[in-house]
């Protein structure tokens, strides 16, 4: 049962220096300082359990906080090092932010090591695919730092297939992770779940997992994080290929048009695949379809190409209803398509 007992929050200020944050962080796991939240929060005290409050991504415009226990943490960061064979004295490098769970596990996998954060010659570190495609494209000192490095973590995004094979050919041990906030952050690397992590697939391909790297709440909301038995239920869908989870996209991203299903997902990475031009999509609603399907692109696009191809590949349905080019694409911080941002932009054009 979690000790309800009142614990001071404390939001780590942004002047704070990465040796200031990880001090903090060893005295909020250790339970003789306060709990800390790496975001603004609404919430001045937590229960006596809770050691870290961190954000969701809010891909959906409802951002949670999501409440970890010092337990649940160190068993994250225990059961990654246990499948990358980290000893006492590696180093991790920082190149994420600290609002997101996986920027402030290098932290704590750090402090685990018994080591501060390098800033060259680092054993591991974690990076989304943005970063692993800017840094092939750069070839400069980060692509160096990524290839000496005993592994990279890849995660927060799906990382295209040629990517993760052009990183390989250079020479990066890229391991890609799978996870989000309530299981502390990744717990299914390069398909396979760490240790203490178990993997159900539900009705329609949903992912449930279950571990001891779990959340304990949502701050201040009635919703449960884990059903009777402890299963968290994710958003992600997915499959077993023998032993290796396989990520099939976000049963968010099914979107429902006419009457057809649509996987945002499939689109983008089938137009991403076959196009220079980076390609997203997106929904909003309509009084006809109910959702009109909309796509983006960074460049310039034969729309009737691109519905050709859709059309063949998903059927009728799958052409897009509204067009934009030659736009920035909207991503989160950790590099996830930010369609809610998207679909307001289509929401100003409109007809």
């Amino acid at each position: 049962m979690v000790n309800t007992s009142p614990r001071e929050l404390l939001e780590v200020p942004p002047s704070w220096s990465i040796p200031h944050i990880q001090e903090a962080l060893h005295s909020a796991l250790e339970g003789d300082g306060p709990a800390l939240s790496f975001a603004p929060s609404q919430f001045s005290s937590v229960a006596e359990g809770v050691a870290l409050v961190i954000p969701t991504s809010g891909s959906s415009g409802k951002a949670k906080e999501v409440a970890l226990s010092a337990n649940a943490i160190r068993a994250s960061a225990a059961a990654a090092h246990k499948f990358l064979g980290a000893q006492a004295g590696q180093s991790w490098s920082l190149l994420l932010p600290t609002n997101h769970i996986a920027g402030v596990n290098v932290l704590v996998r750090a402090i685990a090591l018994g080591t501060a954060i390098a800033e060259q010659n680092f054993d591991y570190t974690s990076i989304v695919p943005t970063q692993l495609f800017r840094a092939l494209s750069e070839a400069g000192d980060l692509l160096r730092d990524l290839q000496n490095a005993q592994a990279v973590l890849v995660g927060g995004a799906a990382i295209d297939m040629h990517l993760l094979q052009q990183a390989r050919a250079a020479g990066i041990n890229v391991v890609t992770t799978y996870g989000m906030s309530e299981m502390s952050g990744g717990c299914v690397y390069n398909g396979q779940p760490l240790d203490g992590v178990e993997v159900e697939i539900r009705e329609e391909s949903r992912i449930a997992l279950r571990g001891p790297m779990q959340a304990q709440e949502y701050l201040g909301s009635p919703l449960s994080l884990a059903d009777a038995d402890g299963w968290f239920l994710t958003n992600d869908a997915g499959r077993f290929d023998g032993e290796r989870l396989t990520i099939l996209g976000r049963i968010d991203d099914l979107i429902i048009s006419g009457g057809e299903k649509i996987s945002l997902n499939a689109i983008d990475e089938l137009l991403n695949k076959k196009y220079e031009e980076n390609f997203m999509s997106c929904a909003i609603t309509d009084p006809e379809w109910g959702q009109q399907l909309c796509l983006a692109t960074s460049g310039e696009l034969n729309r009737e190409e691109i519905s050709q191809s859709l059309r063949a590949n998903f059927g009728n349905h799958a052409v897009p209803k509204l067009f934009l080019e030659n736009i920035q694409l909207p991503f989160t911080s950790i590099g996830k398509p930010d369609r809610l941002t998207l679909s307001r932009k289509f929401e100003m054009i409109r007809p």
